[in-house]
C-alpha cells in the first residue's frame, strides 16, 4: 500500500472502510479464480495484452504490460450523492487511455432507492512509459454541484439544491495511480 487512503463507500452501521476492504477481498478472489498465475505480484503485471484483468483499487502502483486492459472497481451510491470521477490531468495517452466506466447497482436492474453498486473504470496500456492518473471521490459532504455525469466544480448549475454553508464540509478524497506500463 502506498499510504493512499482506501476507496470508501458510505453505508449503514459499520465502517466504510470495512465495506472497501470486503470489496477489495472479493475481487482479488474473483481476479485468482480467472487462471492468473502463482507469479503475480500486488500491482504487478498480471494480465495478457487483449484480455481484460481487474486491479484492487486501493493498489496505486500498477504495473502492466503493452495491450493490456485492466480495471478499478469502487463501491459508488448515487443515491447518497456519493460519485468518483476520473478527473485531470489526463494520463499520457501514449502510455494508457481510458476505455470508459460502467456502474453495475446492487438493486440488480434498475437503481432502486438506498441502493448502491460499483462503478468500474477500464483502462488499456498503449506503450512503454509511466504516467499518472486521479480518481475524486465525492459524498453530500465533500462536493456540491456534482452529479453521475459531472463532477464538482464545472459549469452549470447544480442539479440539486443545497441548503446550509456554501461551502464543502471536507476535502473530497483523491487517489492518483501510477501506472508503468513496460
Amino acid at each position: 500500500m502506498s499510504g493512499h487512503p482506501a476507496p470508501r463507500r458510505a453505508g449503514r452501521g459499520g465502517t466504510r472502510r470495512a465495506g472497501a476492504a470486503a470489496a477489495a477481498a472479493a475481487l482479488l478472489a474473483l481476479a485468482a479464480g480467472c487462471g492468473q498465475g502463482a507469479d503475480a505480484t500486488a500491482g504487478g503485471s498480471t494480465g495478457t495484452p487483449g484480455r481484460t484483468t481487474s486491479r484492487p483499487a486501493e493498489n496505486t502502483a500498477i504495473t502492466a504490460a503493452p495491450g493490456e486492459r485492466f480495471t478499478l472497481t469502487v463501491d459508488q451510491n448515487p443515491s447518497t450523492r456519493e460519485y468518483w470521477y476520473l478527473v485531470g490531468p489526463a494520463p499520457d495517452p501514449s502510455v494508457l487511455v481510458g476505455l470508459g466506466e460502467e456502474y453495475a447497482s446492487d438493486s440488480g436492474g434498475e437503481p432502486a432507492p438506498g441502493s448502491g453498486g460499483r462503478l468500474t473504470f477500464t483502462f488499456e496500456a498503449k506503450g512503454r512509459g509511466t504516467t499518472r492518473f486521479t480518481l475524486l471521490h465525492c459524498t453530500f459532504s465533500t462536493c456540491r454541484g456534482d452529479t453521475a455525469t459531472r463532477p464538482p466544480g464545472t459549469a452549470g448549475p447544480s442539479a440539486t439544491p443545497t441548503a446550509g454553508p456554501a461551502a464543502p464540509s471536507g476535502a473530497p478524497e483523491r487517489i492518483t495511480y501510477t501506472v508503468t506500463v513496460g
